[in-house]
């Protein structure tokens, strides 16, 4: 039987679609809207992020971004749930953060998750670390309320978001560097932090710049744990400039399941930078350092700071 050049074309056409069906999806993604979890409470920070994000990922990728929010054991509630149960298709992805996602598997037998078990999209900013007391502390610097606990071991309580967060690390990287002993109180997100401080349940936080922009009018921030100072709150010193050599805080980024196909994770993570480009007029004066880090780079800083944190996790691990 002799067959023509149209018929072979056909043929090929169809056994490549048998073959490659997940590439032909993937070209025509996304065709059906996307789940964005937030693995932490409403109204904190990276609610806030998620909610200027989301109209811009919808306009860019021409479908609805359904920001949801499953709080819990500092985000490990959320990301273990998703690394047993998401599918690789895209249409789900979770907001991811460092140092959590390194320090908990290291701490905990039973985080639930892996640190490098799913595929990073993009990691979109960074939040230095602020300690934070009230408007009516006794606390007028630093100096005093490291005096303080000196004198008065474990008395002195900074809350923060989630356990061997960026929060909690900077709480046990100022009890190494001043020789103190603190207490600190984890909190399921950075949302319920200004009332437990204003309701004077706590000395103070140690959360993140933005929430020390947010409460400048309420409390009182001592320190600030960049390099540099931090545009948003100029007059506010860095631990290193009060003699402690603290520079730290959190990377917050978006992650999808292994497995999901490459095409896929390449329109999310330009989605994800052109989405940056336009809202960093907003973010940066709320203490946002905006950032763009995808592939490899992404890796190489998770490896870099899974280094850096390790003594620290071990010093607490024998006491």
């Amino acid at each position: 039987m002799k067959i023509t050049t149209t018929q072979w074309v056909v043929s090929l056409s169809i056994l490549a679609a048998l073959v490659v069906p997940g590439v032909a999806a993937a070209q025509q993604y996304p065709e059906q809207p996307i789940t964005y979890t937030i693995p932490f409470d409403p109204g904190g920070i990276s609610d806030t992020t998620a909610r200027f994000q989301e109209p811009h990922l919808e306009e860019i990728l021409g479908t609805d971004v359904n920001v949801s929010h499953r709080p819990g054991g500092g985000g490990a509630v959320a990301w273990s749930q998703f690394q047993s149960g998401a599918e690789p298709t895209g249409y789900e992805m979770i907001g991811v953060n460092i140092p959590h996602i390194i320090a908990q598997p290291i701490m905990r037998n039973n985080a639930g998750y892996e640190t490098d078990n799913w595929e990073i999209v993009s990691f979109y900013h960074f939040t230095p670390t602020a300690l934070i007391v009230s408007e009516d502390s006794p606390f007028e610097t630093l100096d005093e309320l490291v005096a303080f606990a000196q004198e008065n071991p474990g008395v002195v309580t900074l809350a923060g978001s989630g356990s061997y967060s960026g929060s909690h690390l900077d709480v046990l990287r100022l009890e190494r560097e001043a020789g103190i002993d603190l207490t600190y109180v984890p909190f399921s997100g950075t949302g319920p932090l200004p009332a437990a401080l204003q309701g004077n349940h706590v000395s103070g936080l140690l959360d993140y710049t933005m929430l020390g922009v947010q409460m400048e009018d309420t409390g009182r921030v001592l320190a600030v744990s960049s390099e540099e100072r931090v545009p948003a709150l100029p007059d506010v010193p860095t631990f290193r400039e009060q003699g402690y050599d603290i520079v730290g805080g959190a990377y917050r980024g978006v992650a999808v399941p292994k497995g999901t196909p490459d095409e896929v994770i390449t329109k999310l993570e330009d989605a994800f930078a052109e989405t940056n480009e336009r809202i960093t007029e907003q973010q940066e004066p709320l203490g946002f350092v905006m950032t763009n880090i995808t592939g490899e780079e992404a890796d190489e800083i998770i490896g870099e700071l899974e280094t850096a944190y390790q003594p620290i996790l071990e010093d607490v691990q024998e006491e």
